[in-house]
């Protein structure tokens, strides 16, 4: 039985596992499922509801870390985590901070305000946009660019998940009409350019792209 990976194609942590399979070439398949008004079914997988989930064989799971911690582990390939257990805490300690500390400000205040609100009936609220980018964000991404430095990836030369989980924050703020200030925060500027331009995040960005416009009534 093929894995099967559930979620949508605009949520930051569907694409990160969708890098992850990418980056190791595991075949998959993609259902749909939206991040609210889940079918009943699939609170089996997931037991909170939310996105993304995963099938593969017997083994169900939720939550965007456990399942990319399982592909690593079960799979094997190039890691993703470093060669050390402190690569492996640093990788972990970066991506929790991007799911919890970007993700909120990120995703919820500046895309899903400006992209996602209208189309669920929602009123968008662009104070709450506008706070997280002039308030929130900058301490944020304070942090992350002295944590960067002047390496080209979290762990030096090495290309990790905690690349991944950041940069797919700044993709929905991207989605969102927000580019992150280059002449701020350089290393995480130089960051994104680099993480969308390998073909396992440059092949997925045309078809956010397309939904993006059309949730937003360009086309």
């Amino acid at each position: 039985m093929a894995l099967t990976l559930y979620g949508a194609i605009l949520s930051p942590f569907v694409r990160k596992v969708r890098i992850l399979l990418a980056e190791h070439q595991i075949p998959y398949e993609h259902t749909f499922i939206p991040p609210r008004g889940q079918p009943d079914w699939y609170y089996d997988i997931s037991p909170l509801g939310r996105i993304p989930a995963m099938v593969d064989g017997d083994v169900k799971l939720a939550d965007s870390a456990v399942i990319a911690q399982y592909l690593q582990d079960s799979r094997g390939g190039p890691s993703l985590y470093g060669t050390t257990p402190e690569d492996a805490a640093r990788v972990r300690w970066i991506e929790k901070y991007a799911d919890y500390e970007l993700a909120p400000h990120c995703t919820f205040a500046v895309f899903f305000t400006r992209i996602v609100a209208c189309s669920v009936g929602e009123q968008a609220d662009e104070s709450r946009a506008q706070t997280a980018l002039i308030k929130h964000l900058p301490p944020l991404f304070d942090y992350l660019e002295g944590e960067l430095g002047d390496r080209k990836y979290f762990l030096g030369e090495q290309f990790s998940i905690a690349d991944i989980a950041v940069v797919c924050q700044l993709i929905n703020m991207a989605h969102g009409g927000e580019l992150i200030d280059e002449q701020r925060w350089p290393g995480l500027s130089s960051l994104l350019s680099r993480v969308t331009a390998r073909e396992s995040v440059s092949a997925l960005l045309p078809a956010e792209h397309q939904l993006v416009a059309r949730l937003s009534g360009r086309i």
